[in-house]
C-alpha cells in the first residue's frame, strides 16, 4: 500500500508540475504564442488552455468529489492526446508528437493508483 501511494504521488507530481509549468509558460512564454499560431490555433486559445490547466492542476492536487477527479483527468487526456495529434498533423518531427503521449502514460498511472488507492479505503 505504501509503494502504491509513493507511485500515485511521483505520477500525480509530474504531472501537476508539468501542466502548472505549462500554464504558466502560455502566458509569460513568447515561444509558446508563436507555436499556438504554429499549430494553427486561434491566440485566445493559449489562455483558454493556460487557466483550464491551472484549475485542472488544482483539482488533481486537492481532495474533491470522485465525479470532479474523473473530470481532470479527463480534460487533461483530452489535453495530451490533442496535442500530439496536432504535433503530427503540423509536421513537427520526432520526438515532439510522441511527448503527449509519454504524459498521458505518466497520467494513466497516476489515475489508475488513484482508483486502488481508493478502492482500499
Amino acid at each position: 500500500m505504501k509503494t502504491l501511494r509513493i507511485v500515485y504521488w511521483i505520477s500525480t507530481a509530474m504531472i501537476a508540475l508539468m501542466m502548472a509549468y505549462s500554464g504558466y509558460a502560455y502566458f509569460t512564454d513568447v515561444k509558446i504564442d508563436q507555436a499556438f499560431q504554429h499549430l494553427g490555433y486561434p491566440a485566445y486559445f493559449r489562455i483558454e488552455l493556460a487557466i483550464a490547466k491551472l484549475i485542472g492542476v488544482v483539482l488533481l492536487l486537492t481532495p474533491v468529489g470522485s465525479r470532479i477527479k474523473e473530470w481532470t483527468y479527463a480534460g487533461f487526456t483530452f489535453t495530451f492526446i490533442s496535442a500530439g495529434i496536432a504535433h503530427v498533423f503540423s509536421g513537427d518531427p520526432m520526438p515532439v508528437p510522441v511527448v503527449p503521449f509519454i504524459f498521458l502514460a505518466v497520467l494513466a498511472v497516476s489515475y489508475f493508483t488513484y482508483h486502488k488507492l481508493n478502492k482500499s479505503n
